[in-house]
C-alpha cells in the first residue's frame, strides 16, 4: 500500500515525497488510519520503524491549516523534541502549519519569540513546558491532540508525575496517542488516566533484535577492554560508529582516549550543554565525527541515518536497553553490525539479555588480537571470575567472521 492510499492530504503527501519517503512502514500502515479516525492509540514499536511519521502525517492532515495551538507532543529529551520539530516541519513544508520545540538547556528568549508568533504544534520536554505553563506563556485550552512519546523513557527519568500534571491541564475532550517500547504497570496507570478505549498497535516487539543487525559478543579481560575497542575500530570498515557507555564519566573518558588515538569523536550525555549536544549530533550526522560516544538516556530515540556499527563498550544494565542500543544501526533497510565487549562481571547481564531476546548471542574473538587472561575489574571478588576465563586463555572462541574487511581502518 502507498502513502496515497492512506487518505493523507495532498500537501502532506507532497511533504512525504520531498522528505524521501517511498512506502509506509508497518507501524505507519496500522497507526495512520487510526489516528485519522480520531481515536486514542497505544503503540509499541522498535526504534527505527518510522514511529514519528506514523503520528505526524495524520496529525498534520487533520489540522489542515494554521490556527490555534492544537497539538502537544511530550518527549523525554531535548534531542527528541528537536528531532520531532524537524520531522513535523519537513512533512508540513507545503502547508502553513507551524511547529516549535521547547526544551531546557537553552535560554527562554528565542522560544518565547517563536511561541508569540503563533504555533499549531508544540514538541516539548515536560520540565520546560511546565515552566511556560506556570508563567502563563503557554496555555493548553485548545489542545485537541496529545502525544506522549517514549513514555517508558519518561518513566526511567522520573517524569511521570510531571506528565500527569500536564495531562490534567489539557481539555478532557481530546485525542491521546501513547507510544512506549514496553507498557509496565506504571505506564498502564498513565494510559488508564489519559486515554479512553485506545486501540493497541504492536509492531516489531521490543524483545526482538532487528533482523538487519548482526550482533556478537567479544569477551575480553577488563584491562584489555579499551585495547580491544581500538583494535575493532582499526579492523572495521565502518561509515560511522556509535559507542555506548553506562556512565557520563565513562563516556568522557572513552572519548578522550579515542581522540588521543586520532579518532574524530563527538560526545553525547546529559551533562553536556545544549549547544554541545547539538554540535555533537550535527557533527556526527555530517561526518565531521566518525565516532559518537553516548549514554543510553542521551541517545535513546535519536535518529541518525547511516550508523553502520554500534559498540557496547559497557553492557547495558537493562536487557531492553540492549535492543534499543543496537537498534541504532541496521535502519531503513540497511545492514548494520553491533559488538558488545564483555568482561567477567558482565556475565549475568548477558544471560539476562539472552533470556530477554530469546536467543543466544554469538561469541567471537578478534583475529590477531593479543588476548591476555580473562580477568574482571580489580574490585570484583574472585568468585565472580567464572570458568570462561580458562576458555579465553586457550583461545576457545570462534574466530571473528564478517563485518571486518580491513584496509581503511574506519577512516574517511
Amino acid at each position: 500500500m502507498s502513502f496515497k492510499a492512506l487518505n493523507l492530504s495532498e500537501p502532506v503527501l507532497r511533504g512525504v515525497q520531498a522528505a524521501g519517503y517511498s512506502d509506509p512502514t508497518p507501524i505507519q500502515l496500522r497507526a495512520i488510519p487510526l489516528v485519522l479516525a480520531g481515536g486514542d492509540v497505544i503503540g509499541s514499536a522498535q526504534t527505527g520503524t518510522g514511529k514519528t511519521a506514523a503520528f505526524a502525517l495524520p496529525i498534520l492532515t487533520r489540522l489542515g491549516s494554521h490556527g490555534k495551538t492544537r497539538v502537544l507532543i511530550l518527549e523525554p529529551t531535548r534531542e527528541l523534541a528537536a528531532q520531532v520539530e524537524t520531522a513535523f516541519r519537513d512533512f508540513a513544508r507545503f502547508t502553513d502549519l507551524r511547529t516549535v520545540a521547547v526544551f531546557g538547556g537553552v535560554g527562554y528568549g528565542n522560544q518565547r519569540k517563536e511561541l508569540s508568533r503563533g504555533v499549531d504544534i508544540i514538541a516539548a520536554t515536560p520540565g520546560r513546558l511546565l515552566d511556560y505553563l506556570k508563567a502563563g506563556t503557554i496555555n493548553l485550552r485548545d489542545i485537541n491532540t496529545l502525544v506522549l512519546d517514549e513514555v517508558d523513557h519518561m518513566l526511567d527519568m522520573g517524569f511521570l508525575p510531571v506528565v500527569k500534571d500536564i495531562i490534567s491541564r489539557c481539555p478532557r475532550e481530546r485525542q491521546t496517542l501513547l507510544f512506549s517500547a514496553t507498557v509496565p504497570p506504571e505506564i498502564q496507570a498513565i494510559a488508564s488516566f489519559a486515554l479512553r478505549n485506545p486501540s493497541r498497535i504492536e509492531v516489531g516487539i521490543a524483545r526482538t533484535v532487528n533482523e538487519a543487525v548482526k550482533h556478537a559478543l567479544y569477551p575480553v579481560g577488563y584491562d584489555q577492554k579499551f585495547d580491544l575497542l581500538l583494535a575493532l575500530l582499526e579492523k572495521t570498515d565502518f561509515d560511522s560508529v556509535l559507542i555506548f557507555s553506562r556512565t557520563k564519566h565513562g563516556a568522557d573518558k572513552i572519548a578522550r582516549r579515542l581522540k588521543a588515538a586520532n579518532h574524530s569523536v563527538g560526545v553525547l550525555h546529559s551533562n553536556r550543554s545544549q549547544n554541545q549536544r547539538i554540535e555533537a549530533l550535527d557533527g556526527f550526522k555530517s561526518g565531521k565525527y566518525e565516532v559518537m560516544v553516548a549514554t543510553d538516556i542521551a541517545a535513546r530515540g535519536i535518529d541518525v541515518a547511516g550508523v553502520s556499527h554500534v559498540i557496547n563498550y559497557d553492557v547495558p544494565e537493562k536487557p531492553e536497553d540492549y535492543v534499543h542500543r543496537i537498534g541504532r544501526t541496521g535502519r531503513a533497510q540497511a545492514v548494520g553490525d553491533a559488538f558488545t565487549l564483555v568482561t567477567p562481571e558482565n556475565e549475568k547481564d548477558i544471560r539476562d539479555i539472552q533470556r530477554f531476546i530469546g536467543s543466544k548471542i554469538p561469541e567471537l574473538k578478534l583475529a590477531g588480537f593479543p588476548y591476555g587472561p580473562y580477568t574482571p575489574r580489580p574490585d570484583r571478588p574472585p568468585e565472580q571470575r567464572e570458568s570462561r576465563g580458562r576458555a579465553a586463555a586457550h583461545g576457545d572462541y570462534p574466530q571473528q567472521r564478517g563485518g571486518f574487511r580491513g584496509g581503511r581502518g574506519g577512516r574517511r
